[in-house]
């Protein structure tokens, strides 16, 4: 059984970073992509951004570009997003994700990811 836990969520003033972690843990933890989601109180889960495992090759919501990176530490099984210059619609709880299977190029969707974190707390004040 695979399982994510993610860490680094908090208060931040706007114009401020936060660095999140996920850590995965399971015997069969192979992913081929990683990715980074997000929800607002009120909207739906959202892509912030997407690393492939091996290649370490980035992608990212237009929202994230410039701002945020995605990285990640093959040894550790641990995946990072730091968030720079962070706005008050960053707000949402953010949930690491992985998938598995080889078919997706860049997926976007959450339906093409096989596990989730319990998702962390990220909260940006004007």
């Amino acid at each position: 059984q695979v399982q994510l836990v993610e860490s680094g969520g908090g208060l931040v003033q706007a114009g401020g970073s936060l660095r999140l972690s996920c850590s995965a843990s399971g015997r069969t933890f192979s992913p081929y992509g990683m990715g980074w989601f997000r929800q607002a109180p009120g909207k739906e889960r959202e892509f912030v951004a997407g690393i492939y495992w091996s290649a370490g090759n980035t992608y990212y919501a237009d929202s994230a570009k410039g701002r945020f990176t995605i990285s990640r530490d093959n040894a550790k099984n641990t995946v990072y997003l730091q968030m720079n210059s962070l706005k008050p619609e960053d707000t949402a709880v953010y949930y690491c994700a992985a998938y598995r299977s080889t078919l997706y190029a860049y997926p976007k969707s959450q339906n093409s990811y096989d596990y989730w974190g319990q998702g962390t707390q990220v909260t940006v004040s004007s």
